[in-house]
């Protein structure tokens, strides 16, 4: 079990330990503790053998480090297994949705002994929730509508949780002799924001015949985590995980793996004009391979270059097989070289102890320099964002000292000096103009107001990106996936200004927000308006995360010359002064 899902069992704990209204300082302190595990470096599995190292860790004290080892000994913990039992599992669920807190949970319960989402939405239709204290129309019309936003995203996952599970399960497989190839497809290869079923295809001796492929899936089936088991075949099983996860693991001979992976990972519609192509040039295509439709001679099958070499294709890559042109452009040779990590000269958006990192200067700068970075930049935050001890003009201008320091004394990487700005709600910035511009780089970011009308966003923006001091506006839409939706202005209006102004969008990489997205990032492309792909990172673990973020960039068509920090050091100083 990994630190995220550590993390999650004990926020868990914590709301359900405040529905049953247990004592104020104990529930904290498994929200400091989950806080903690979330943003630790090292694996608490690993850790929990040395339970020094853990103790040292703020929020982990020896009553916690007894809950932890009871989580990684039996997946769980009894006090959070008594209050499902007490309350029914289904309350898990409703504390996913937005609006329905553990307080209001526990009136609801208290009142009509209700603990699932489809008997909280009925009590709102009926007019119910708005009779109880603290609520009203208001509130009752705002929980049908959240109820309708989680409906309408269940079933889906960040796109990280998905690759962890696929490396799970290939670390899983590989000690299993006559496996060649476990490869992810889907939504997951193409770098879709979110994944709903993770697909994997698996190649090999071990699938040339049914005994071996029977060992094969009984040895799948021994994956952790495995709660519901959906579809056992011949070559294929389907189960679900306990995160809720459904998993298609298909077993296939090595002639028909090009094709599996081209049927498995495009999306319906661009497999949909695939086909048709196929068939005016005399060919059928399916997850066994490419044939010619009279006397079903085989044309290709075994990878996935020679599939779309034998319909006139260049190669596709898998992030632009959306059927949005690319098809077009393959035909005529005119596809993009899309950017890739490797073209990545710095990441600057990062965060250190001075506001809510988790990592000093130095250590943010040793691992950008381990990374092979050219450059980087700590952007901690201003001071509106309280909560994250952010630095107000006087602490702002120490800290820039502190930082060129720090850069004198670490060969091999530039260090900017930087800050992650507050764009208040009038659209004036939270740091003097003053102090900005001492800045290396501007990040300029809403983390408040984010329920303004658009028309009032938009000025907002407007009046933040015309702000002379500005480098970059930071997670342009706000938007944290699964949980929040993007805050609504004139994208077009800002972009105009950004580009006029020379301001970048930055495509931050984390992958709960993954913003701008694709649709966005071509908007800006075509607008002449740079993009920065940063990590937005609060230790330097983070840093690896930047991956997500090319995906993105490449699904939107994005190379190198469109992406600001693909720059060497100097070039890339020069434009974030607008130079």
């Amino acid at each position: 079990m990994d630190n995220k899902n550590i993390a999650t069992l004990l926020y868990e704990t914590a709301d359900l330990m405040e529905i049953n209204g247990d004592d104020s300082f104990r529930i904290r302190s498994y929200r400091r503790a989950g806080e903690a595990i979330e943003s630790l470096g090292d694996q608490v599995e690993k850790l929990i053998c040395e339970p020094k190292k853990l103790l040292e860790v703020p929020g982990i004290g020896k009553g916690m480090l007894a809950n932890l080892k009871e989580i990684c000994e039996q997946g769980d913990l009894t006090v959070r297994r008594e209050l499902l039992t007490k309350y029914r599992p289904s309350m898990l669920e409703l504390l996913k949705i937005s609006g329905l807190g553990p307080k209001t949970i526990a009136l609801l319960w208290s009142a009509f002994q209700v603990a699932d989402v489809d008997g909280v939405e009925k009590l709102a239709r009926e007019g119910k929730i708005r009779t109880l204290p603290r609520m009203g129309e208001k509130q009752e019309q705002k929980i049908l509508k959240s109820i309708a936003d989680y409906k309408r995203i269940a079933g889906r996952f960040l796109l990280d949780e998905a690759d962890r599970t696929a490396q799970k399960l290939t670390d899983h497989l590989k000690g299993l002799a006559g496996v060649e190839k476990i490869t992810p497809a889907g939504s997951l290869r193409r770098g879709r924001e979110t994944v709903g079923d993770l697909d994997v295809l698996i190649t090999g001796e071990i699938c040339e015949n049914e005994v071996e492929r029977q060992t094969a899936i009984e040895h799948i089936l021994k994956f952790p985590g495995i709660l519901d088991i959906l579809a056992k075949g011949d070559n294929k099983v389907s189960f679900r995980l306990r995160s809720g996860m459904q998993v298609d693991v298909r077993l296939l001979p090595s002639d028909s793996f090009g094709a599996a992976m081209q049927y498995f990972t495009g999306s319906k519609a661009h497999n949909v004009t695939l086909r048709q192509r196929a068939l005016k040039m005399g060919l059928t295509l399916n997850e066994y391979g490419l044939a010619k439709l009279e006397g079903g001679e085989r044309v290709a099958g075994k990878t996935e270059a020679e599939i779309y070499r034998k319909l006139g294709l260049e190669f596709i890559p898998p992030e632009l097989r959306e059927n949005c042109g690319e098809i077009e452009a393959a035909e005529k040779g005119k596809l993009p070289e899309l950017i890739t990590t490797r073209d990545l000269q710095g990441d600057v958006h990062m965060h250190t102890v001075e506001t809510d990192g988790r990592n000093t200067i130095e250590e943010m700068a040793e691992a950008a320099r381990a990374r092979g970075y050219q450059y980087m930049a700590i952007t901690d935050h201003s001071k509106n964002l309280a909560m994250a001890n952010g630095l107000d003009d006087e602490r702002a201008l120490a800290h820039i000292m502190h930082i060129r320091e720090t850069n004198k004394k670490i060969p091999g990487i530039r260090i900017f000096a930087g800050i992650e700005v507050d764009i208040l709600a009038d659209g004036s910035l939270d740091l003097s103009d003053s102090v900005l511009a001492e800045m290396d780089i501007v990040i300029a970011s809403v983390h408040s107001y984010f329920n303004q009308e658009p028309q009032q966003m938009t000025d907002r923006l407007l009046k933040a990106v015309s702000n002379p001091n500005v480098s970059i506006m930071g997670h342009p839409t706000g938007r944290l996936l699964l949980r929040r939706d993007a805050y609504q202005y004139d994208i077009e209006a800002i972009l105009r200004e950004a580009a006029t102004n020379k301001v970048a969008m930055e495509l931050n990489a984390y992958p709960d927000r993954l913003d701008l997205n694709d649709v966005h990032l071509r908007m800006a492309k075509e607008r002449g308006v740079k993009i920065v792909i940063n990590t937005d990172s609060h230790h330097t673990s983070h840093m690896e995360k930047i991956r997500y973020g090319v995906l993105q960039a490449r699904r939107a068509w994005l190379t190198k010359s469109d992406v600001l920090n693909t720059l060497p050091e100097t070039e890339f100083a020069r434009a974030m002064k607008h130079a």
